[in-house]
């Protein structure tokens, strides 16, 4: 199918002809509605028999890849989609379902926002919906949203970006700012899916034909956490490589470009994987990869690794949002740590580089779900500790974990250079140096050769 113009076709392509929608018998609109709109009325039954709906949303139960799940579908041919009370109630009612038989919600916004027609009466719905999620979260149920064109004003502050995971159609216009109220001289690209997938605020782009299995793969990742401790996976370097003989010999194992890398860790430990992307807060740092991985078993595991680069606060911050969207859905997290340190060139320091390691800091200490952390490669200070486990931290034996890179230790200290070796070892940052310290557990042993 193409892309989806109808609620009904919207439902379909995700879930085939598995739904069953909710019933509603709200009864006719009295006079001209809440603020007596001249007119309300007999647009409200030309919509409705332009679309064959009674309203701007259908609600109800399907499966999508096996999942039980709630679904919102906005018709956007119904009075633009737009959120009037009748709209709230059902969104309301579904996730109240939703809360009631332990499902999973999906939204499929199209909708240009709050009903005109309807005043403030309207706009209240957004704070109705915002609440009605917020129960749905504190419930530990997953919300998914599968942003359509358009999805705009109220509905995408809400339920849109209000959602666990985004998803948006390709070319979706994606925006608070509908298209009659922006400036003259805006950007049009400024308002696309693609546009808030860059800037950190939408998880991906996927094809109409891809979405039923990739939000399949969604769903079930995220409605089935693994259980007890996360054990950390094997190492993948050299299995035959004695343990570094010196500090500056560690160093240069964890700075080896052909030491395997997060990517390489994912992909031996989790047979699927799904990402998200973005901090939420206008950054995105490919240096962070987060999302969630199905183990051998089919149970689910949280993941932030760090890919070899200095952490940017968007890295930090979405690697917050990560540890805390699993510990809310009862998920344990395993975090692979890979880093020189935190970005410090201005940019960072005025994208909150201090803040976004505070916030990532608090959400590990406050985690309710096990967590458990493997060194892959450089442990560069602060930048590394903030995604370490408190006392479950594992290293591998190519990697290093130091108060401080060597080479700034020595500069700090006012020591020429080359004395960067001399200090490597007085850091005390092999992984065995790390055990006798208490600061990790264990050096995990190498994964057998196939």
């Amino acid at each position: 199918m193409s892309d989806p113009t109808t609620a009904r076709e919207a439902i379909a392509l995700v879930t085939g002809d598995d739904f069953t929608e909710s019933p509603f018998t709200e009864g006719p609109l009295k006079g001209d509605g809440p603020i007596d709109w001249p007119g309300y009325s007999a647009a409200h039954a030309r919509a409705s028999d332009r679309t064959g709906e009674t309203e701007s949303v259908v609600c109800g139960t399907g499966t999508i890849g096996g999942v039980e799940a709630v679904l919102v579908s906005f018709e956007f041919r119904f009075l633009g989609g737009s959120l009037g009370e009748r709209t709230g109630a059902r969104a309301a009612a579904a996730h109240a379902l939703a809360r009631a038989r332990r499902l999973p919600v999906v939204v499929l916004p199209a909708t240009g926002g709050s009903r005109m027609h309807e005043g403030m009466r309207a706009l209240l719905q957004l704070q109705h919906l915002a609440g009605e999620s917020a129960r749905t979260r504190a419930a530990g149920l997953p919300q998914i949203a599968v942003l359509r064109d358009p999805t705009t004003g109220g509905g995408w502050a809400t339920l849109g970006a209000g959602s666990d995971v985004a998803l948006a159609l390709p070319g979706a216009q994606v925006a608070f700012a509908g298209s009659r109220v922006r400036p003259p001289d805006a950007d049009p690209a400024a308002y696309t899916a693609e546009a808030q997938l860059a800037h950190g605020h939408v998880d991906a782009i996927v094809e109409p034909d891809a979405l039923r299995d990739t939000l399949g793969r969604w769903l079930a990742l995220l409605t089935r956490p693994a259980e007890g401790p996360v054990t950390p996976p094997r190492a993948l370097g050299a299995p035959d490589a004695p343990p570094a003989a010196s500090g500056w010999e560690a160093v240069a194992r964890a700075r080896h470009p052909e030491r395997p890398r997060a990517a390489a860790y994912l992909d031996a430990h989790f047979t699927a994987r799904e990402e998200i992307s973005g901090d939420r807060a206008g950054g995105v740092d490919p240096g962070m990869r987060c999302g969630f991985g199905r183990l051998p078993d089919g149970r689910t595991v949280a993941y932030a690794a760090q890919c070899g680069t200095a952490t940017r606060p968007a890295g930090f911050r979405t690697a917050a949002r990560l540890v805390r969207l699993a510990d809310r859905l009862g998920i344990p997290v395993l975090t692979l740590i890979d880093t020189p340190g935190a970005a410090n060139d201005p940019e960072a320091e005025r994208a909150g580089a201090g803040p976004a390691i505070a916030d990532l800091f608090a959400a590990v200490a406050s985690a309710r779900v096990p967590l458990a952390s493997l060194l892959v490669g450089e442990g560069g200070s602060g930048g590394a500790l903030a995604l370490a486990a408190p006392g479950n931290l594992w290293a591998t034996p190519d990697s290093y974990f130091s108060v401080i890179a060597p080479e700034a230790a020595a500069s700090i200290l006012k020591r020429p250079p080359e004395e960067a070796a001399t200090t490597a070892d007085h850091l005390r940052l092999r992984p065995r140096d790390l055990v006798e310290l208490g600061v990790a557990r264990g050096v995990v042993e190498a994964a057998p050769q196939s």
